[in-house]
């Protein structure tokens, strides 16, 4: 299917974020329109203060806009209040961190069900579901090993299997290999390469270019706005 013919899932309309800093309106977003469709693999570039960090509030529904609007899944979350916001982080979208987040007292296969558990759906079809994706890692071997007994590749595996329990619309990581070795990064991101050949979509906030390459766009922000947009697709097809 050509990307045009497939559903957006999350799109940006002239978004604003702007922050008074005492007499001063620092303006993180200023006027930034995307559209993420299902299946893309997305990276997020800019230097420090371009507005990685307020870009990525706003797509994990951290944050709201100043103005403008931010739809998930054709609808606009822009004015939600707290608890709806909270609701469709819960259920629309997979977050993947840079320090893995993960509860050092539970097993893999509890960790992996804590999205679940928030919203009272642990049972038998839960614990099917946190092994099936634990297997789609690598990790159908260490179901009962704690975080501290894992290495960083592996536990970020983890967090990747956690981040796809409530079947997200999209998967938003932020620096998700920024504290692997540069093996343990390769490693992990073959395997946002195998999850986006299954369709997943995934967004990825990063500094390092080396992850941004293996995205089908790199969409590159500067003060605040959309500096270019990059098809990797296009300058890969071109090497020689």
């Amino acid at each position: 299917m050509d990307r045009s013919e497939r559903r957006i899932i999350a799109e940006f309309v002239d978004v604003h974020r702007h922050y008074v800093m005492g007499q001063n309106v620092v303006r993180a977003l200023d006027g930034v329109s995307v559209q993420i469709r299902q299946g893309d693999y997305f990276a997020i570039m800019g230097r420090s203060g371009s507005g990685k960090s307020t870009m990525l509030n706003l797509l994990g529904c951290l944050d709201r806009p100043t103005t403008g609007a931010y739809l998930v899944g054709g609808r606009d979350v822009s004015q939600l209040d707290d608890d709806a916001l909270s609701e469709v982080r819960g259920r629309e979208i997979g977050f993947i961190f840079q320090s893995f987040n993960l509860i050092p007292q539970l097993t893999v296969l509890e960790n992996l069900e804590v999205p679940l558990f928030y919203q009272g759906r642990v049972g038998p079809e839960s614990r099917k579901k946190a092994e099936y994706l634990a297997e789609r890692v690598g990790l159908g071997q260490r179901l009962d090993h704690k975080p501290l007994e894992l290495s960083g590749g592996q536990q970020q595996r983890v967090a990747i299997a956690r981040a796809l329990m409530n079947d997200p619309l999209f998967l938003l990581a932020d620096e998700a290999t920024g504290n692997l070795d540069s093996n343990t990064e390769q490693e992990i991101l073959a395997l946002f390469d195998d999850l986006r050949r299954d369709g997943v979509t995934i967004v990825i906030v990063t500094h390092n270019q080396k992850v941004a390459d293996r995205a089908e766009f790199t969409l590159w922000l500067k003060d605040g706005r959309v500096e270019r947009l990059d098809d990797n697709r296009a300058a890969a097809e071109a090497r020689p």
